[in-house]
């Protein structure tokens, strides 16, 4: 949403910022009531949905990529096996999203294919998908604690992502804002959309909106800052340590890196330069072959 009028400045509104930033809310508006009504392309919600009330549940979003589907479920049974693990798929091309729906078909994990997103920007796309799944899958299922995932977390040790949420609303990796000549983001912040945990009870009667706020400096997820974020002093909570590293030595970090979120192992596949991309693949599935054999997966199975 727009920032307050009270946070332009004098050269905001000479520049008619003000009024601009409101037609482009109410656009995006229109575009996500129009998406999160459209019916899932593949997947059966109708039996889904009434199965997950009272349960820990995570989602995570596919897109284009049938081989961390196929390293993330079975290591998500493996080590976080309480929860129910549901692949919600925002892939636009239908050969990779058949691929990704036999991925989940083999590990026996209920797959949903979105509608056809509007958008082609990746945040964007992410938000959106994000709003489609709490409208249509996690508020009508009522479940107990619900979290989303990118679909490049790997989980390498027992570990409950919910473990917070006892005496606090949400959970996750906590993400600043990013001032820029135009935003003072000075004080925002938000959860990171891929490792986000949420008490149900806590959020169900907010106007939650997972998707992004440029206006105010925030990325996918950061739309929660007026409705949830602003409200909660973050020196009160607890936030999931994280780190970024490397994917191998002699690299900088910004190069290729790797982002660890205590147990969990994030590739970040849209960071770093694209010439290491296919080596770095590489590493992620040394790290993960030994928990693939514990979870009783072959590595040519798990290759999609």
């Amino acid at each position: 949403m727009p920032p307050r009028l009270h946070d332009y400045k004098p050269a905001d509104w000479l520049r008619l910022r003000p009024l601009l930033h409101a037609l482009k809310t109410r656009r995006y508006r229109a575009h996500e009531r129009a998406f999160r009504a459209m019916p899932a392309r593949a997947g059966n919600i109708a039996s889904l949905v009434p199965a997950l009330k009272g349960c820990k549940i995570l989602v995570s979003v596919a897109f284009t990529d049938p081989q961390t589907i196929a390293w993330q479920a079975p290591l998500v049974k493996l080590y976080v096996p309480d929860a129910i693990y549901i692949v919600a798929d925002n892939t636009p091309d239908d050969g990779q999203a058949a691929a990704i729906a036999d991925v989940a078909a083999r590990f026996s994990v209920p797959y949903l294919r979105l509608p056809a997103n509007p958008t082609n920007v990746p945040s964007r796309s992410h938000g959106l998908a994000l709003n489609w799944i709490w409208h249509n899958v996690i508020r009508p299922g009522q479940p107990k604690a619900f979290g989303f995932l990118d679909d490049d977390m790997f989980p390498t040790a027992p570990h409950d992502p919910f473990w917070a949420l006892g005496d606090q609303d949400f959970f996750g990796v906590v993400r600043p804002g990013v001032s820029t000549a135009t935003v003072d983001a000075a004080g925002r912040w938000f959860l990171w959309a891929g490792f986000s945990m949420f008490r149900f009870a806590g959020v169900r009667d907010k106007p939650l909106d997972f998707s992004q706020d440029w206006f105010l400096g925030l990325d996918t997820g950061g739309g929660n800052w007026d409705v949830l974020y602003r409200h909660v002093d973050r020196a009160g909570i607890r936030e999931q340590e994280t780190v970024f590293v490397p994917f191998r030595e002699g690299l900088q970090m910004t190069d290729a890196p790797f982002q660890w979120c205590g147990p969990w192992l994030h590739e970040v596949g849209l960071m770093g330069r694209l010439e290491f991309a296919d080596d770095k693949r590489r590493a992620v599935a040394k790290i993960l072959a030994p928990h693939l054999a514990r979870a009783g997966v072959e590595t040519g199975a798990a290759s999609a």
